[in-house]
């Protein structure tokens, strides 16, 4: 009885969305259809959606009825949608309180986590120049899709209280090198500087890793119990997260109407085309050219695939990732090395995302970005990525933190928000198969694969 109901709720899920399109023909006039039914149709589907998510019991569920439930109060009822941005600024709040602990924890550990680096050789830094060139790589390709799609210019300017800033001013190459460095930690927490943040979390990095003996145990413990608990952290965050996605979409469309949704809808066809780009562009050239043996590594790579798209979280992967890049054959002390490393240094569908949800924000905006900023954002970003969490939805942490430092306001990232768990679950997908792909080419350099193993 239990799966008729779910059968029948499933195919009750899609009404909502049929009831909006029949309102956008509506609204351009190709059809009509009385206001009341549609408000019915609308408010009926919205219940039978939350009965669904209540025998589901998953938050990526409850996002996605949040999110249909946020755009239908913002439309129907604009007075109450108004005041539900409160929910995202919580929200966004939270997050950022995140940012220094997260990246002190996850940089600290992946950087100083071994006995020395000569113990880690070749790997070490064939690894790293892999990681870095393919998140570049990635970057780039982010930059130049939001470039040619424009997909936030155009949204209307909110009617809020709040003063947007102004793109920080530009500064001379000794200002920005100067603006590398922190003068004060703590200050730097503070005014949300990441970049100075990452800078002394990556020194005191290398300066416990030449600290020999029992002395830096403590403090690696220490990070690596930080960077768990921060983990534990966020994902308590993110509990908040449909209220935040409903908050975001009503006050979103509440103030600028249905409109913004076809902004939001380019930015996500953005998304997807450039990590397609990513995949047929460059995973599978490098593939080719290593001589991966294609069709048994996709077998391999379904299963921890699957469940990083599912579970939108790079680290929920992991375990099966490992065992089956075993199976496939690649050996332990390669498998042990390149995955975990690559958690925080190679996550590139997340660096993709980064840069196009970074310039987006500015188009939003109305904030035009010279070619010099974009890149320095970029140059920033290529550290910032790297300690991003292999938690769901952890990018915003970085995404706030880069909003905060150049300047640019947080009503786009609101906005962002409300389809962030589609995008989410692609680009984690994508970061599961680049490390995947990096373990077994990097394995591959070092004459530590045995594709010819049984299965």
């Amino acid at each position: 009885m239990k799966y008729l109901i779910l059968n029948n709720l499933k195919l009750l899920f899609g009404l909502l969305s049929i009831a909006i399109i029949l309102h956008l023909f509506q609204a351009i006039e190709w059809i009509h259809i009385p206001h009341d039914a549609l408000f019915l149709v609308r408010w009926s589907t919205v219940l039978l959606m939350c009965t669904y998510a209540l025998f589901r019991k998953q938050l990526t569920t409850w996002i996605f009825v949040s999110m249909i439930l946020g755009i239908c109060i913002g439309y129907d009822f604009p007075l109450l949608g108004k005041e539900l941005n409160i929910l995202s600024k919580i929200f966004i709040k939270m997050i950022k309180t995140i940012i220094a602990p997260l990246l002190f924890g996850t940089l600290v550990v992946g950087i100083a986590g071994h006995s020395n680096l000569r113990q880690v050789g070749r790997l070490g830094w064939k690894s790293l120049v892999y990681f870095e060139i393919v998140t570049t790589t990635a970057l780039i390709i982010g930059l130049v899709a939001i470039n040619y799609s424009k997909a936030g210019i155009g949204i209307p300017a909110f009617h809020s209280d709040e003063k947007l800033p102004e793109i920080a001013k530009a500064m001379g190459w000794k200002d920005i090198v100067l603006h590398t460095f922190p003068e004060n930690f703590i200050k730097s927490i503070s005014e949300g500087q990441i970049l100075q943040i990452v800078v002394f979390c990556i020194l005191f990095a290398v300066s416990l890793l030449l600290i020999k003996g029992p002395k830096r145990k403590p403090i690696l413990d220490f990070a690596d119990s930080l960077s768990h608990t921060m983990f534990s952290f966020t994902n308590l965050v993110m509990y908040f997260s449909p209220f935040a996605v409903g908050g975001a979409l009503a006050y979103t469309v509440s103030n600028m109407g249905l409109g913004v949704l076809a902004n939001l809808l380019q930015l996500l066809g953005t998304l997807y085309l450039g990590l397609l780009v990513l995949v047929f562009g460059v995973f599978l050239p490098l593939a080719w050219f290593s001589g991966v043996r294609i069709r048994r590594f996709l077998r391999y790579v379904s299963e921890p695939l699957s469940i990083a798209f599912g579970t939108a979280s790079s680290e929920a992967a992991l375990p099966i990732a490992m065992e089956n890049m075993e199976k496939y054959g690649v050996s332990r002390e390669v498998v042990s090395f390149v995955l975990p490393t690559g958690l925080s240094f190679n996550l590139d569908g997340t660096t993709l995302y980064l840069s196009m949800a970074s310039i987006f924000v500015a188009q939003a905006a109305g904030i035009q970005l010279s070619i010099g900023q974009q890149i320095t954002m970029m140059l920033t970003l290529m550290l910032t990525s790297k300690g991003v969490a292999g938690v769901a939805r952890a990018s915003l942490v970085i995404l706030a933190g880069m909003a905060s430092s150049f300047g640019l306001p947080d009503w786009p990232i609101a906005a962002i928000l409300g389809i962030d768990a589609l995008m989410d679950m692609a680009r984690t997908a994508v970061n599961t198969l680049g490390n995947c792909l990096a373990t077994v080419i990097v394995g591959k350099w070092e004459n530590e694969v045995d594709e010819m193993r049984e299965d």
